[in-house]
């Protein structure tokens, strides 16, 4: 929903248009899915899912600028990590967290 609020979609209702649009691509066109998809620029998903990535990274919730000491460690290990593998990312950050919140702090 980020990567739609990102590009306009501010109110309930855009969730509403798409969600029906999946729906009736979904129920009339689903022995063609694949052939949509290919349809569908993967440079310009690149850029949505950046785009919702980036917004919610400095959105108000989970501000870099708001965070403090081994939390920005966390989520930039995290972050360079999940360009490589997002399922090792997941366990990466776990990890840092964990360390994190355990490191002795003078």
């Amino acid at each position: 929903m980020a990567g739609h609020v990102r590009f306009g979609a501010r109110t309930g209702g855009a969730m509403i248009i798409l969600g029906s649009m999946l729906l009736l691509l979904a129920i009339f066109f689903s022995g063609s899915i694949q052939t949509l998809f290919r349809m569908f620029p993967t440079p310009i998903l690149g850029v949505i899912l950046f785009l919702a990535g980036a917004q919610l990274a400095w959105g108000p919730g989970a501000s870099l600028k708001q965070m403090r000491g081994t939390g920005r460690l966390v989520m930039l290990g995290t972050a360079g990590v999940a360009l490589w593998n997002v399922g090792m990312a997941f366990l990466v950050g776990l990890t840092l967290d964990w360390v994190a919140r355990r490191w002795p702090r003078t």
